[in-house]
């Protein structure tokens, strides 16, 4: 941990100490304010804001502290605000698709509910909702295989297969060989690399996600398995048989992180990410 980090989660903490906050606690503490629990946790030694987003973390998304929307406004004017790139609005700030970005309109809070209105119209916010926002998706998952160029077309014969295999049933049958092969091919997607160097069983080290594209049944297995039957749910489907537009492997082929050529190292979970994320959990309400 970087000093600098260090600095930072001690400055926070100690703004919170000398102005207090307001929120929402356990059931134990309700009659307290976010400030007095605060104060008690960093006597009792719970506090914790080291590491890259611990103080956020720890200090407003678990308290519960309300996002406004005066403060979403301000992250989709500002460059880098979700990593390195241009503002948001500098190409989505109009319905008009004419010269806004598949009509999408971020510089307001209507804007942003109402979604990409180019066809196929669709909403990127859910309102309560952050894991089945597109925002989300969007802003956070890098398109695949990693390190594809955004420019690498999305219609090209091999990706074409993947989603013309999801709509026919992704059955475990000769056109299903014929996509593990395409996965287990270098260059198949627009790398060097194939797949499968990444993905290639059902756990974790060494393959990521503990998704396994080296057989149908892998495919159908789905993404981390066993992370998630440790929290007794179930594991994340990326094949929705008939439904390649809804399915996460042909989404992960075709679909590009923002803001345009952002380098896919840049961390997934940066703090504003996580506060646009809190407001839309939160209602995404526009006051």
């Amino acid at each position: 941990m970087s000093s600098k980090t260090r600095i930072v989660g001690a400055m926070l903490a100690g703004a919170v100490v000398a102005f207090g906050m307001a929120g929402t606690a356990s059931a134990d503490e309700k009659k307290k304010s976010v400030y007095e629990q605060v104060v008690g946790d960093i006597k009792g030694g719970k506090l914790n804001v080291e590491g890259d987003h611990a103080a956020v973390v720890n200090l407003v998304i678990k308290r519960n502290i309300p996002i406004t929307y005066e403060y979403v406004a301000s992250l989709m004017r500002t460059p880098n605000a979700f990593g390195a790139g241009p503002a948001c609005i500098i190409c989505h700030h109009s319905n008009d698709p004419a010269v806004s970005y598949r009509g999408l309109d971020l510089s307001t809070c209507e804007g942003i509910l109402k979604g990409a209105t180019e066809a196929p119209a669709r909403p990127i916010v859910v309102a309560g909702k952050a894991s089945k926002s597109l925002i989300r998706n969007m802003i956070r998952n890098n398109r695949m295989p990693l390190g594809v160029s955004f420019a690498y077309p999305t219609d090209t014969p091999n990706i074409l297969a993947v989603r013309d295999w999801i709509n026919a049933g992704a059955k475990d049958d000769a056109s299903g060989k014929k996509i593990i092969e395409l996965f287990k091919k270098p260059g198949a997607f627009g790398t060097e690399q194939s797949c499968v160097d990444c993905h290639m069983s059902n756990e974790e080290p060494p393959s990521f996600h503990e998704l396994d594209l080296t057989s149908v049944k892998g495919i159908m297995k789905g993404a981390d398995s066993i992370a998630m039957a440790k929290e007794g749910k179930p594991a994340t489907m990326v094949v929705i048989p008939g439904k390649a537009e809804e399915s996460k492997l042909y989404e992960r082929l075709i679909q590009n992180r923002m803001s345009p050529g952002i380098d896919p190292g840049e961390d997934r979970d940066h703090a504003n990410t996580q506060l646009l994320l809190q407001w839309i959990t939160q209602g995404a309400k526009c006051q």
